[in-house]
């Protein structure tokens, strides 16, 4: 059984969706969970939610495309609890757009949340977690790292992020800190509930497990990743997606 007990872990962009479920699942298994959103009411929210449900954890407003107050989430979560044992890189927004008509604002907007913003959250995390010697950084990518219509920011984006995952494995193994990227496929959010009803027909219809994945399913790796009964595990790109990359 994976115990997180004492463990305290950052969880980006859990006001709602996949990191409201990721920060849940962490905070299930014992960990203290720093809740980071943008959205106050949103976070908070996910706070009450776990205390309501035995769980620890606190909301801490931060946009993570601003480096300052990037750093000041690790900075203030490292001298309020005396460590940081784990960090979720699950900000993320998009502004989907076919290449032709892209706009410069939302390539921009992209790139600085779902990019910039993971080295903005792993460069003060790896200092912590170097001199602690020890850590686990888990980064959320996409199946859409690989290509996918009306996404060339995202997909960019989401490319940059298993490059940074891979460089930072290497750098910092020797300090025992692991960093991996989970790439979620087609997952039941409030995000992928907003596109028409034959667009969310045709993704079902291109993964062989036939539904749309759901926040638990990529919580359950990332608890998994986070443990450690993971620490063989380093610089890994996983896909949680049903099989659709296939």
């Amino acid at each position: 059984m994976i115990d997180l007990t004492g463990k305290v872990a950052i969880v980006t962009g859990a006001a709602r969706g996949l990191g409201e479920g990721i920060a849940s699942k962490l905070a299930s298994l014992g960990a203290h969970v720093i809740v980071s959103d943008v959205n106050k009411e949103g976070a908070d929210h996910t706070v009450a939610q776990i205390k309501g449900n035995g769980g620890s954890a606190e909301s801490f407003i931060c946009n993570v495309a601003d480096s300052e107050e990037a750093n000041d989430l690790i900075s203030k979560t490292a001298e309020r609890h005396g460590r940081l044992d784990i960090l979720v890189n699950n900000a993320g927004i998009n502004r989907d757009s076919m290449l032709h008509k892209m706009e410069h604002g939302q390539w921009d907007a992209v790139i600085s949340v779902n990019l910039t913003g993971v080295f903005n959250t792993m460069q003060p995390a790896s200092v912590v977690m170097r001199n602690q010697e020890s850590g686990r950084i888990i980064n959320i990518s996409s199946a859409s790292w690989l290509g996918n219509v009306g996404q060339a920011n995202y997909a960019a984006a989401k490319a940059g992020v298993v490059g940074i995952t891979k460089t930072a494995a290497r750098e910092l193994a020797k300090k025992n800190v692991t960093v991996n990227a989970i790439c979620p496929g087609f997952i039941d959010t409030d995000m992928t509930r907003s596109v028409p009803e034959k667009v969310w027909d045709m993704m079902i219809s291109k993964i062989p497990a036939g539904r749309a994945g759901k926040p638990e399913d990529v919580a359950n790796c990332i608890a998994f990743l986070a443990s450690d009964q993971a620490s063989y595990m380093n610089g890994e790109v996983i896909n949680v997606g049903g099989g659709m990359v296939l």
